[in-house]
């Protein structure tokens, strides 16, 4: 019987193999006495100094491989990779000096290592200073392999930035973007930007405002029913997210070390597990239960495929809180805020944050952030005008034009207003697809555009822009930085659904070195 022949993958395809295959095929080489030499990293665009490196790795061993970055762990910004990673595979495949490649499964390469155990890792010379490495990826790394009695080496040859090229030469930023970049860079770097947001950690940080369920009941629409004005739809699943005064307290617990809560919960259905479950161990919560009520829940009906939202159910009792709640409420601040380097007030106008409440907080706050949002349930109730100072406010511009009664002057004119009305230092107004403007206590004005218009979920966005950027007002960094970083913390988080996810240091570290390279 004739036997069937496998089939032939090619000269790229008989090197590019699966992790596990790989792994057995490093083992005997091995036992073949041969040295394994590894390299690893994204290597987005293939450029001469990639080559000179592998070239100078390969002098190290008997056998080169090279483990690629999956396009899902690759943290540096909307838009990346440019290239998918089978392509960069194949681009990588294509050189004499790589013997195998494969695309890893994790999001770094210590469990690689563990896997491969090479006897030499190679990185490139920019990795040899520790201190810059933003990650502390090589760290571990060179703890991997050196437990595995292997060693790290460093080549040095002529350098390149692949993030670099992308941004000079394939247009990976919109072009007001690479404008506003290319000026920005002429001021500060991504070392001074980063070394901000580092010393931001010692900060203690008072969070107040509504807990709120985000849910999403995910459905899929199967026509107009015969009977009724509506479109049924057919129920698919479910997931929810701890969203409010939550998602804002976990943003800012990535970059700030000790994180206080003050929030309500509904006395039935409090969902207290879920919210504790679903807080960051660094947030230290207060609740107080707000009696004859659930907790706030959202609730979207939403078409998955392209995140298309049709209608939402919301449960809530948004009158102000029973007065013997509030007491409570002005009591723990009263006694509380002395410690904080700043307290967030987080206000959705859900009937939390009282005007007693609000009163107590612009007494006691050493600095006061401030959040009113516009939405569905207060739209004209709930204006940052109800406030009788902050030291930094963070709204969108429906929000400042709705506060100061003005639909059609330039939005710059109504942060002056808004800036005069509360006494503010500093005021940041978001502006949608058309980036932010800010405005610090000196008056100079700084237009940000957005840095990437990858869309998947607006939800959330404007509360991890306010939870990152307030606590850099407090530190009194230039307010073109703080811009710069709001709107790269939101470029960021348009792309997490819901709340799933926070915004986190290392990645938006990674998308600040990609933007200003």
């Amino acid at each position: 019987m004739e036997q069937t022949k496998a089939p032939d993958r090619g000269p790229l395809g008989r090197k590019i193999r699966p992790l596990d295959e790989l792994a057995d095929i490093l083992r005997s080489l091995r036992q073949r006495d041969k040295t394994i030499v590894q390299c690893h990293g994204v290597f987005d665009l293939l450029h001469p100094g990639h080559i000179r490196h592998f070239e100078a790795a390969r002098r190290h061993g008997d056998i080169l491989v090279v483990t690629v970055t999956p396009d899902r762990f690759v943290h540096k910004g909307p838009g990346r990779p440019v290239f998918n990673e089978r392509l960069r595979a194949e681009s990588i495949a294509a050189l004499e000096c790589v013997d195998l490649v494969a695309i890893n499964k994790w999001a770094t390469a210590v469990e690689t290592i563990k896997l491969l155990r090479p006897h030499v890792y190679c990185k490139g010379s920019d990795y040899a200073d520790r201190e810059s490495d933003v990650t502390g990826g090589i760290t571990a790394e060179e703890e991997a392999v050196r437990r595995l009695g292997g060693r790290v080496e460093f080549t040095s040859d002529i350098m390149f930035s692949s993030t670099e090229l992308l941004n000079q030469f394939y247009g990976v930023y919109p072009e007001e973007a690479r404008r506003f970049l290319d000026d920005f860079k002429t001021r500060h770097s991504s070392d001074e930007v980063i070394a901000g947001l580092t010393a931001l950690q010692g900060k203690r940080v008072l969070v107040i405002g509504e807990a709120i369920i985000d849910e999403y009941h995910y459905c899929q629409p199967m026509g107009k029913s015969p009977k009724e004005t509506i479109v049924a739809t057919r129920y698919v699943r479910e997931e929810s997210f701890a969203g409010g005064a939550l998602a804002c307290a976990n943003h800012l617990a990535g970059f700030c070390g000790d994180v206080h809560l003050v929030t309500s919960l509904g006395e039935r259905d409090s969902r207290e597990e879920f919210i504790r479950e679903h807080l960051k161990s660094n947030v230290q919560p207060v609740f107080f239960s707000r009696p004859g009520a659930s907790t706030i829940v959202k609730r979207r009906y939403i078409w998955e495929p392209f995140l298309t939202k049709m209608f939402e159910v919301v449960f809530m009792d948004d009158s102000d809180i029973p007065e013997v709640v509030e007491d409570r409420v002005v009591d723990h601040i009263k006694q509380t805020p002395a410690p904080y380097d700043l307290v967030i007030a987080v206000d959705y106008g859900h009937g939390f944050l009282t005007p007693r409440v609000v009163t107590t907080l612009c007494e006691k706050a050493p600095f006061l952030a401030v959040n009113t949002q516009a939405n569905s349930a207060n739209l004209g109730y709930n204006l940052i005008t109800k406030y009788p100072r902050a030291d930094y406010v963070c709204i969108d511009e429906p929000e400042v034009r709705l506060a100061v009664h003005d639909r059609w002057s330039p939005v710059a004119e109504l942060v002056d207003k808004v800036k005069g009305l509360l006494g503010a230092r500093a005021v940041a107004v978001t502006r949608g697809h058309l980036g932010s403007l800010v405005c610090g206590e000196d008056g100079a004005r700084s237009e940000v555009p957005v840095f990437s218009r990858e869309v998947v979920d607006r939800v959330g966005a404007g509360d991890a822009y306010l939870a990152v950027t307030s606590p850099c007002v407090a530190a009194a960094m230039p307010m073109d930085v703080v811009g710069f970083i709001g709107n790269a913390v939101g470029a960021l988080a348009v792309r997490i659904v819901g709340n799933r996810s926070s915004v986190e240091p290392v990645p938006l570290y990674k998308f600040i070195t990609a933007l200003l390279k």
